[in-house]
């Protein structure tokens, strides 16, 4: 049964086992409620713990139930039920409290906790909001302050805080269970504290308020849940506990069926699926016990960096003692910077570098397990230092280029042990940025392409794995995404009004600021490299940019001005006298939502062109792609959703 119980003297343990997570389907709620009325009516039920089986109390809702139609016993009745039962009923968390797992938890008259447990409220993350009492609830437990952050700003607190806080109202080192059973015993011997949602909230003055919807605001980026979730809790504090209920589950109830919620389970069952491909699931991954990076430079740094994170020790090699001697302060200096902001501390800081050793000699690669090439984007060079890892490495040594757009074919011809080989597109900043190209040749073998989508995993990135083309998924939808917003340039659509369309729609920066902050002379090297290898480029506005000195951010001015020391874009008039010869088009006004229509169209229509062809296995990896590696905003879902939607 999803819902077990059993006695221990006059306490009774109810344990939800409802894997992989516990989620609080239609049955376990079914259950939890026919529990309460049963405990209540008999006299021998002094008290309730309620656990969750395995290493999670609940994750939060059935996801799969949004689908569909809502059906009874709504989760809000049960918090309620157990809330009001006349036997007090004792959460036993002994790992996560998620969504309306933390929402069942705050409908328990107690919380019993380990230092390991984990609480958060991340409806937001699907487009919605608690819809069973967390953000009313939860303010009247901790101080407010913090209550906001958690229902709007997924703020994450572990067993220790929320002890200090006041959501848990004992910490144990003990098996959480054991402990709550003999915590309840004593607590029945005491007058009972008032249940979460009779409790007065800590005064917050109307300043901190404002300020919290000032900055829920700004983290939000046009995501309409944040919003929502905090004006659901304001209520509560300033008209009363109902009228928050109220206000929170008619909230739920119309995010539910929205559009950006449908979006964003879309991509959460994409995220989800992303490490464990079908073809691969019977395939066991090769051991990464050490990783070598040839190249430090940004996204050598980068990998190594990512790969520290995860506890893997690398080797660095460069061509040089002052660019090894940089790439290893680098490397100090990003640690430090995250103990700074207390994500690590000082002996993280140390541990990390410990697990770094720098090397001018391939031969140090000897014991690594898979070696990744991250050199400067030239067929010459990359084969060059296959050639010589080829030499150096062991035979078993998987070895990957972390190429961006040239053939990984062509890099790995003549490698002795081709299947060996594979491509691992990292993006920059490589310990940042979540997602992976995973590119195997024809050559690779099954147990390579797993070991890839076994690295990713642990190092926390999103992997989807791309057939082979100029540019892979990625850069190939941006080649167009980019042609087709100066296809409008030549229309006379203003540059300022592109992006400033393109962020309204929920991106960072559009596609001019964005290249401006990359540098035009990126892409302008790899056309100037097809072009030396005779391949027909057409010249492009951004070429006639470039030849000008103007390559962007770096040079002072690129599609913009920039002031120094400055990054804020200014419209300039001396890129549009460059330009004037190549566009000469009289200015033309198009709405933002034809902006956006035009150039959201263009990136799904090459996405369709990569199914076809084989590149991308299904839309959603096309979209996966393009939220965690080009910013797509998560709330459209992607290109290939969006349109689908239409």
């Amino acid at each position: 049964m999803a819902v077990q119980h059993e006695m221990r003297g006059d306490v009774v343990v109810v344990t939800i086992n409802n894997p992989p997570v516990n989620a609080l389907g239609k049955a376990v709620r079914q259950l939890l409620l026919e529990l309460a009325e049963e405990f209540d009516a008999d006299r021998t039920v002094k008290a309730v713990v309620l656990t969750g089986y395995g290493r999670v109390f609940v994750g939060g809702a059935d996801i799969t139930e949004f689908e569909k139609p809502l059906e009874p016993p709504y989760l809000p009745d049960v918090v309620a039920r157990i809330e009001g039962a006349s036997k007090p009923w004792i959460a036993a968390l002994g790992g996560a409290a998620m969504g309306g797992g933390l929402e069942l938890a705050l409908g328990c008259r107690f919380r019993v906790a380990g230092a390991d447990a984990r609480f958060a409220l991340p409806e937001i993350n699907l487009g919605l909001i608690p819809g069973s009492g967390g953000t009313q609830r939860l303010p009247r437990v901790i101080p407010v302050d913090v209550a906001v952050r958690v229902v709007s700003e997924n703020l994450v607190l572990d067993g220790r805080r929320a002890a200090e806080l006041g959501l848990v109202d004992y910490l144990t080192e003990l098996p959480v269970v054991d402990a709550a059973v003999e915590f309840a015993r004593s607590a029945i011997a005491r007058p009972l504290p008032t249940a979460a949602s009779g409790r007065d909230p800590v005064h917050l003055e109307t300043k901190a308020l404002e300020e919290a919807d000032a900055r829920v605001r700004r983290s939000a980026r046009s995501a309409a849940a944040p919003l929502l979730a905090f004006a659901a809790l304001r209520t509560g504090l300033e008209r009363g506990v109902e009228a928050g209920l109220e206000q929170e589950r008619s909230t739920f109830l119309h995010l539910r069926d929205s559009r950006e919620a449908a979006a964003l389970r879309y991509l959460f069952f994409a995220e989800k699926a992303a490490p464990r491909p079908a073809d691969l699931r019977d395939v066991e991954p090769l051991p990464i016990k050490k990783v070598g990076v040839v190249g430090g430079g940004k996204m050598g740094v980068g990998i190594a960096v990512a790969l520290r994170n995860a506890g893997i020790p690398v080797v660095l090699a460069d061509r040089d003692v002052p660019s090894l001697g940089r790439e290893l302060n680098e490397l100090r200096a990003i640690f430090a910077a995250a103990q700074k902001k207390g994500v690590i501390s000082l002996a993280d800081v140390e541990a990390r570098m410990d697990g770094v050793s720098g090397t001018l000699a391939f031969d140090a690669f000897s014991d690594c397990d898979l070696v990744v090439e991250a050199v400067f984007e030239d067929l010459a060079v990359k084969r060059d230092v296959f050639s010589r890892l080829a030499q150096a490495c062991a035979q078993e040594t998987i070895l990957a280029t972390n190429t961006s757009y040239m053939d990984p074919r062509q890099i790995s011809d003549g490698l002795v042990r081709s299947e060996r080989f594979i491509g691992l597109h990292f993006f920059s900043p490589a310990q940042v940025m979540k997602l992976l190209e995973i590119v195997p040749t024809p050559e690779t073998r099954p147990a390579v392409i797993a070991t890839a989508f076994e690295l990713a995993r642990r190092l926390g990135k999103v992997p989807v794995r791309s057939g082979i083309c100029e540019g892979f998924i990625g850069n190939r939808i941006l080649k167009r995404y980019r042609a087709d917003a100066e296809a409008m340039l030549s229309e006379g659509v203003a540059i300022a009004d592109i992006d400033a369309a393109m962020r309204g729609f929920g991106y960072a920066m559009g596609p001019f600021e964005m290249q401006d902050m990359a540098g035009l002379d990126i892409s302008f090297m790899h056309r100037e490299a097809a072009r030396a290898r005779g391949e027909s480029i057409p010249e492009t506005p951004g070429d006639l940019l470039v030849r000008a000195g103007r390559k962007g951010q770096k040079s002072g001015g690129g599609w913009y001005d920039y002031a120094p020391g400055e990054r804020t874009p200014l419209v300039s008039a001396d890129a549009a006298r460059i330009l004037e010869a190549m566009l000469g088009a009289r200015p033309k006004q198009l709405s933002a939502e034809a902006i956006v229509d035009r150039l959201v169209s263009a990136m799904a229509h090459e996405g369709q062109a990569i199914l076809d062809e084989g590149i991308a296995s299904k839309p959603s990896d096309i979209d996966l792609v393009e939220v965690h590696g080009y910013g797509f905003p998560r709330r459209h879902g992607g290109p290939m959703f969006r349109m689908s939607r239409r």
